[in-house]
């Protein structure tokens, strides 16, 4: 697979300080959080952590998404939501690897045309294509 040249519109900015177990913020001050390893790992919990960020992301991004596919379709989403859980754990080489469940509820269409949606939004979400065939993703329609 080939690296596709995209027209950048917008770069975020974030610094981190002392890995997992410190701060991260953005270069405008929007973000600024403690992060932590969270209990399951060993940590302390009492800070947001990695994951969550990445899953705020990835929920907010698809989110997003499914209002472009649906504003071609003429589908009526007003009243959704999506959720995204990332998992993290060691991998087969000694690493860490994530993988994501994407659970999308859309009150105003029948369940065919959500799962419609869903998968089409997964094809023109940012991080959608940023993971595509790098970690496991599984899409369900609430």
């Amino acid at each position: 697979m080939s690296i596709q040249k995209i027209d950048v519109k917008y770069t975020a900015t974030a610094t981190a300080e002392n890995g997992r177990d410190g701060r991260v913020a953005s270069d405008d001050g929007k973000l600024d959080v403690v992060v932590n390893p969270p209990r399951e790992m060993g940590g302390s919990g009492t800070g947001t952590n990695p994951e969550q960020l990445f899953a705020a992301g990835y929920s907010a991004c698809f989110q997003g998404a499914l209002g472009v596919v649906a504003r071609k379709e003429n589908a009526d989403i007003s009243g959704s939501t999506v959720t995204a859980q990332v998992g993290i754990g060691q991998n087969e080489s000694g690493g860490f690897g994530l993988e994501v469940a994407i659970t999308a509820s859309i009150p105003n269409v029948d369940a065919a045309t959500a799962r419609s949606l869903v998968e089409r939004a997964h094809q023109v979400c940012p991080y959608s294509n940023a993971t595509r065939g790098n970690i496991k993703v599984e899409l369900a329609v609430a």
